[in-house]
């Protein structure tokens, strides 16, 4: 049976991974250095911020696919 009010289930685009980050940029804050990163497999952006030196970097912005 068919509807044609119903919708399709999307596909998943790419197959989830653990990304491999790396630094295209960073600046200098009040806050700590922000970093622009991204992941070399499939080119994922994101913005960090390393508010120590000591510690790793925490996520400031969503993964925006490209």
């Amino acid at each position: 049976m068919t509807s044609l009010h119903t919708l399709p289930i999307p596909s998943q685009t790419a197959r989830p991974h653990e990304h491999a980050w790396v630094v295209d940029s960073r600046h200098p804050t009040s806050e700590g250095v922000v970093l622009y990163v991204r992941c070399v497999a499939c080119g994922t952006h994101r913005v960090d911020l390393q508010a120590e030196p000591q510690r790793p970097p925490t996520a400031l912005s969503a993964e925006i696919a490209v």
